[in-house]
């Protein structure tokens, strides 16, 4: 029988090591880039061997003191087995203890992947308007059984409107740095699957003289390389029309991950002829790494500094031996006429593969409490 118990942030770090992929939000140190926010990490025992971990999240409710408990793309337990309730009900039960009204996870499986040949001829394709419209490439029955297993446990999807949620991205776009048989792919395979306007812009970069270095948190001059970031990134969301994050935020964030392992984040700046024309964050945990920021220059663009800094994070990301370059979320639509359209077409061109998670998933402790949070939710939204 399996047991949860808080567990400290050294144990939870030596669990994640004993695993290729875990999302960098179930890491100790994302707590501390989440301060508004109580945490703890937690852990699954099998007697007094730890079998699972995850971080969770408490968002308290005004004047209540009770919690909303959230496990972002977590937790780390397995997935694959037939009986979820054996991991799930000691999660609850432990989390009700602590004066949780709800959980809110959202489980790191896969239902349905599309290639990239799949996407662009469905968005050609008039009568395609959203990925759900084409056939996959390939269904997991691992995803299809946690599902399936959730709902009769009781657990509540969470709807995500054009598949962004609340939360997490329930889609994301992936490069697969690996064969089927585990071998690695070479730069070579890697740039061969990207389309030709992939690798043209990667070339003009380079013939254009365009430079890209990496730096780490705690490096020489690190905060002004990230202050210079910041601001481009301030520059592309006016230009986009998003709301960014202010620069203390990236502080507390590099910092904190910085701390945790030396390899978990780089700052990414490509340069012409002194003028930085785009910039990017990567983070890695174990065989995963993640594009999770990123700023270009409206001026210079011709030079393609956003393709040589992709490259250059893709290529270390495969001297790393990766499994996987994850470029996030993607909206489902496939609509030519959608503005988000333009987001998976600059993703697509990379070769990869749109990846569709099961999503969030909440289980109310308290009934009452719950619909009183979801009356909130509405009426703040």
């Amino acid at each position: 029988m399996l047991s949860v118990r808080e567990i400290s942030p050294e144990d939870h770090l030596a669990h994640l090591a004993t695993r290729r992929s875990v999302s960098f939000l179930q890491t100790p140190a994302w707590a501390a880039v989440k301060p508004e926010w109580q945490h703890a990490s937690l852990g699954w025992f099998e007697g007094e061997r730890l079998v699972g971990s995850g971080l969770v999240l408490f968002r308290s409710l005004p004047r209540i003191g009770r919690s909303l408990a959230y496990l972002p793309e977590g937790p780390a337990i397995d997935w694959s087995v037939d009986d979820l309730d054996a991991w799930l009900a000691p999660l609850a039960a432990h989390l009700k203890g602590r004066g949780a009204f709800a959980i809110r996870m959202g489980p790191p499986a896969v239902v349905r992947t599309w290639s990239a040949a799949q996407i662009k001829d469905g968005i050609a394709d008039p009568s395609v308007r959203r990925l759900g419209d084409l056939a996959p490439a390939e269904r997991d029955h691992v995803g299809a059984r946690v599902v399936s297993q959730l709902r009769e446990l009781g657990w509540q999807p969470q709807l995500a409107e054009g598949g962004f949620s609340a939360g997490q991205p329930q889609f994301v776009f992936q490069i697969p740095l690996r064969h089927p048989d585990g071998a690695p792919r070479t730069e070579a395979e890697v740039l061969a699957g990207m389309n030709q306007l992939w690798r043209r812009n990667i070339k003009k970069a380079d013939k254009a003289g365009v430079e890209v270095r990496s730096a780490a948190p705690g490096a020489p001059g690190f905060d002004d390389d990230l202050a210079a970031f910041h601001a481009l990134y301030v520059h592309t969301a006016e230009r986009d029309h998003f709301t960014p994050r202010p620069l203390p935020y990236f502080r507390t964030m590099a910092a904190a991950l910085g701390a945790e392992h030396p390899d978990r984040l780089r700052l990414h700046l490509a340069h012409h002829e002194g003028d930085l024309v785009a910039a990017t964050i990567a983070i890695r945990v174990g065989g995963h790494a993640w594009y999770s920021y990123g700023a270009s220059s409206t001026e210079k663009r011709d030079v393609r500094g956003s393709n040589a800094v992709q490259w250059r994070m893709i290529r270390d990301a495969l001297e790393a031996g990766c499994d996987v370059y994850d470029l996030r979320g993607i909206t489902d639509t496939l609509d030519a006429d959608d503005a988000h359209v333009g987001l998976i077409q600059f993703k697509v061109g990379t070769g990869g593969e749109a990846v569709e998670h099961v999503g969030e998933w909440d289980l109310p402790l308290n009934r009452v409490l719950y619909r009183a949070f979801q009356l909130y939710l509405r009426r703040r939204g």
